[in-house]
């Protein structure tokens, strides 16, 4: 079922949010050269970053609420409509090649279905029963995260899915673009990155999504340092699924070593392509088995296998 809004109370209510403002001074925009267009567009995204650090705490404080979840084998789960819901699945489809998760642990959720990630499917962002759909077919439990985005902050969509996630006991984080918005309300952590009106009016793809992107950005690859998917800032974790990912590997085991490159490829060998046993094999002077048990034992935290190595 859709939720139906009238139309005329739709618009009094887009009418006060910032990223739907007009702005009088670029009524002219179309006039000018190319050139001073790409300048003053420039100038506006430079601007996202300052607005993200205004809300670097609640950030923080939401990453350390996922990766305790996820330490105890819960999920990260990004829902949204249209853009917001796009840049979730790229966020997600991003993890596993990157910090080598399983495809179910991030996931992201978009409004009505994977086609929508191409072609808009219309209607779709406006019903929270939906969002509770998609939900309920990944079974939440209270180890999960759930992150609704919307631009506007006002989704049915994003509120339904922080809305359906909370009563299942799920962590819940609301990002949006607009001060007091009810996806933050509804979350029990509200991020709003408040970057102001668009150049184009009530074109979120431009400063909103790029503020949405960046805030994503943290939430997977911070989440991800917290469980052990790094050593130090090297993605030991990556998984070598093509040629550029196997040099990538050798590369992440000669920073991390410094060894040469026959016994990197030893290594290598010895521990099925994987970087992290690689490593622990040559710093920790262990073989391929050995590293494999150490690093379980240490719930694959690479630091922590070191020193069982070294004691």
């Amino acid at each position: 079922m859709t939720t139906s809004r009238h139309p005329h109370g739709l618009r009094a209510e887009l009418e006060t949010l910032t990223t739907e403002a007009f702005r009088s001074e670029l009524a002219e925009i179309d006039q000018l050269p190319t050139l001073e267009i790409t300048k003053i567009m420039n100038g506006e995204d430079a601007t996202v970053p300052g607005a993200v650090a205004a809300r670097l705490p609640q950030i923080a404080a939401a990453i350390d609420g996922i990766a305790e979840r996820m330490a105890r084998g819960g999920r990260l789960v990004y829902a949204g409509a249209g853009t917001a819901g796009r840049l979730g699945i790229l966020d997600a489809s991003e993890c596993p090649p990157t910090f080598n998760t399983d495809p179910s642990q991030v996931t992201g959720l978009i409004a009505g279905g994977p086609g929508a990630m191409v072609t808009s499917v219309e209607g779709a962002e406006d019903s929270r029963e939906l969002a509770a759909r998609d939900l309920d077919a990944l079974v939440l439990t209270d180890r999960d995260s759930v992150v609704g985005i919307s631009a506007s902050g006002r989704t049915p969509y994003a509120v339904g899915a922080v809305e359906h996630a909370r009563a299942c006991g799920a962590l819940t984080v609301g990002l949006s673009c607009n001060a007091d918005s009810p996806l933050a309300a509804a979350a029990d952590h509200g991020i709003e990155i408040v970057v102001g009106p668009e150049l184009l009016t009530g074109s979120t793809r431009l400063k909103a999504g790029t503020a949405q992107k960046l805030v994503l950005n943290m939430i997977s690859t911070v989440t991800m340092i917290r469980l052990g998917k790094t050593y130090g800032n090297l993605m030991v974790d990556v998984r070598a699924s093509n040629d550029k990912l196997r040099a990538r590997s050798h590369r992440i085991v000669a920073l991390a070593t410094g060894a040469g490159d026959e016994e990197i490829e030893r290594a290598l060998a010895a521990t099925d392509g994987e970087v992290k046993n690689a490593i622990l094999t040559i710093l920790g002077g262990v073989d391929g088995p050995s590293a494999a048990r150490l690093l379980a034992e240490s719930g694959g935290y690479l630091r922590a296998a070191l020193e069982k190595a070294a004691g």
